[in-house]
């Protein structure tokens, strides 16, 4: 259970309600592959602004979940903020993007959604 992500800071969070573990498991595999996807056509398509926001979007959930790509997701939304023509975040975001997959099949299987 949990090799891609950790439950240490969410189940703080949730002061010992599993059931809040798990609405916010739940929660993390309805918004995060969305906003992945966002960003899996924004960078390509160099969408600053929507790269911006869906990384952005993405940061604390991530952070909660404690995937281990938060510098690289920083990387990307200020690639799109700031609008960083001369940068290229395609490695960064291969890694945010395998990253949350990896975690959205092992919560899926580690509590059953």
């Amino acid at each position: 259970m949990a090799q891609h992500y950790k439950l240490e800071r969410v189940r703080e969070l949730a002061d010992g309600d599993e059931d809040f573990v798990a609405a916010l498991a739940a929660a993390f595999l309805e918004e995060v592959p969305e906003d992945a996807e966002r960003l899996r056509v924004a960078v390509p398509a160099k969408d600053y602004h929507e790269a911006y926001q869906a990384a952005h979007k993405m940061k604390p959930t991530i952070d909660l979940f404690e995937l281990g790509v938060y510098d690289q997701l920083i990387e990307v939304q200020d690639w799109g903020k700031f609008e960083q023509t001369d940068k290229d975040v395609s490695e960064q975001l291969q890694i945010v993007l395998t990253a949350v997959e990896n975690t959205v099949n092992e919560i899926r299987q580690d509590f059953g959604l």
